[in-house]
């Protein structure tokens, strides 16, 4: 099994589970990937899943000026 290694309070951790000769990425917030040949392929699921839903969010979008 394989981790995102070191967290801070509150922050969601993803893993990767083999069942067979199938991985599955996994997070503590509940989500989990499609089973996956290739454990490069999880890995890539984990870390799409951290940027998309895990990432703090700009909220100061400089295309929404009314100047």
């Amino acid at each position: 099994m394989l981790d995102s290694g070191d967290i801070g309070p509150g922050q969601d951790r993803t893993t990767t589970v083999e069942k067979g000769s199938f991985s599955t990425a996994r997070c503590t917030c509940g989500w989990y990937g499609p089973a996956r040949r290739a454990r490069g392929l999880a890995r890539d699921d984990a870390a799409a899943h951290v940027t998309a839903r895990h990432s703090p969010s700009d909220t100061s979008d400089s295309s929404d000026s009314s100047d």
